[in-house]
């Protein structure tokens, strides 16, 4: 249990782990690239781990020391049948990414989780790659997990996204490195674009034209990678310093990849003081330093074209938005009953219990802005972004929050107690 207590204000200058998109994409990227490449600032959380055991049982050697990785690439067919089924934890990134890349493999494997993934619909990878001639097989009409998937010969194929998903953008993309002919994906609202920028930093043939994503059979060529700060970690951070007037933080080196960075879009539209300063490219992805100051924030309106630039976000943003003043209203968001837990119902059923005035929609929330919350026992549903807003929320509230199960913030942000301790005054 999380015991969470009132703060005065937000202040230091804090780092926080590597983005955990990117850090899944790296070590993916180079397991299946020409020659060995080093990915600098990993994230050693769980979910990300678990991608790891998954390559390794794949035949890639991967020495890891804290945060730096060395992987010996495998090339597009060098990976090996697994002896036995891969155990993707927690973690959707690892089936659906790994899925495509299977997808164009010699041999069968089978894919499962936890009990979480395997309640999470798999029906929208397995529809592409079906498309393009793997033979993929779920326990249910959704193609829920286990996920057996036989590869190879596959054929490119043009493909509508139906739903803003950065995870089946990837694993289509992934499957079209293997694919004969040219694989291309439309996009109705885009996605974050880690993997199409960290595949033509590697080497493929791949372009983008307005909304529509093409790639080509092509092999990548090793190189190393550095991992920017993540940001819808640092978003926990920087919420809490934006609301609360008197505040001053710095966060160092995060990731501000303009797919990514909705969440301070929709904070300064709320009124919020945020600066960025030292703004640099490498490996092709924005980082920079992000300089916060606290102040009265007011309410506002989140649509469906923002969502997909702001989806890990809700959950803070609830939060922020039961401080400010007025109403705020998110709609677009029904991707959220599918993550590790319903988010909307859970931040409904736990906000409500510190005295939010907070309405469920099918698609979103209508949050009533309030300024403080009320303590009590509140629970995370072993999700990790709702246990860290939800202790977020705690620094606002007039009595003490105990967060039960809480043991899930390791899936994306190991240290969150620790840099949390640092800057609360």
């Amino acid at each position: 249990m999380l015991t969470i207590n009132r703060t005065q204000k937000i202040e230091g200058r804090i780092s926080v782990p590597g983005d955990k998109s990117i850090s899944h994409r790296a070590v993916m990227l180079l397991a299946i690239s020409e020659g060995k490449g080093t990915v600098h600032g990993f994230l050693p959380g769980a979910d990300c781990l678990s991608t790891i055991a998954c390559l390794r049982q794949l035949g890639v050697d991967i020495e890891m020391h804290q945060s730096t990785l060395v992987v010996q690439g495998k090339g597009l067919f060098g990976l090996e049948k697994p002896s036995s089924t891969l155990d993707c934890g927690n973690s959707g990134t690892t089936m659906r990414l790994l899925s495509g890349i299977l997808a164009g493999q010699e041999f069968e494997t089978t894919l499962t989780g936890d009990t979480s993934i395997q309640k999470r619909p798999m029906d929208r990878i397995a529809i592409p790659l079906r498309n393009m001639g793997a033979k993929v097989e779920g326990r249910d009409a959704s193609d829920r997990a286990p996920l057996r998937i036989q590869g190879g010969h596959l054929q490119g194929i043009d493909y509508t996204l139906p739903v803003a998903s950065a995870q089946v953008k990837s694993a289509i993309l992934l499957a079209g490195l293997y694919a004969q002919g040219q694989t291309s994906v439309q996009e109705i609202l885009p996605a974050r674009d880690h993997t199409e920028i960290m595949l033509g930093y590697l080497g493929a043939q791949i372009e983008r034209e307005d909304n529509q994503i093409r790639i080509a059979q092509s092999g990548l060529q090793a190189r190393d990678i550095r991992v920017p700060g993540d940001l819808s970690s640092a978003a926990f951070f920087i919420a809490a310093a934006a609301a609360l007037p008197g505040s001053h933080l710095v966060v160092e080196n995060v990731g501000l990849n303009p797919t990514r960075t909705g969440f301070l879009d929709v904070l300064r539209e709320m009124g919020a003081q945020i600066e960025v300063e030292h703004l640099a490219r490498e490996n092709r992805e924005l980082a920079g330093d992000l300089i916060i100051r606290g102040c009265e924030l007011k309410g506002t309106t989140i649509t469906a074209e923002c969502i997909p630039s702001l989806i890990d976000e809700i959950p803070i943003l609830a939060v922020v938005a039961s401080l400010a003043h007025g109403v705020t209203t998110i709609t677009g968001a029904a991707e959220l009953r599918v993550k590790e837990s319903n988010r909307l119902n859970a931040l409904v059923t736990e906000l409500g219990k510190l005295g939010v005035s907070i309405q469920e929609l099918p698609d979103g929330l209508i949050v009533e802005g309030k300024g403080e919350f009320l303590g009590g026992d509140v629970t995370s549903y072993g999700d990790h972004r709702i246990a860290m807003a939800l202790a977020i929320a705690g620094l606002f509230a007039r009595d003490t929050v105990r967060i039960r199960d809480t043991a899930c913030i390791d899936v994306s942000f190991p240290g969150f107690q620790r840099i949390l301790k640092e800057v609360v005054l």
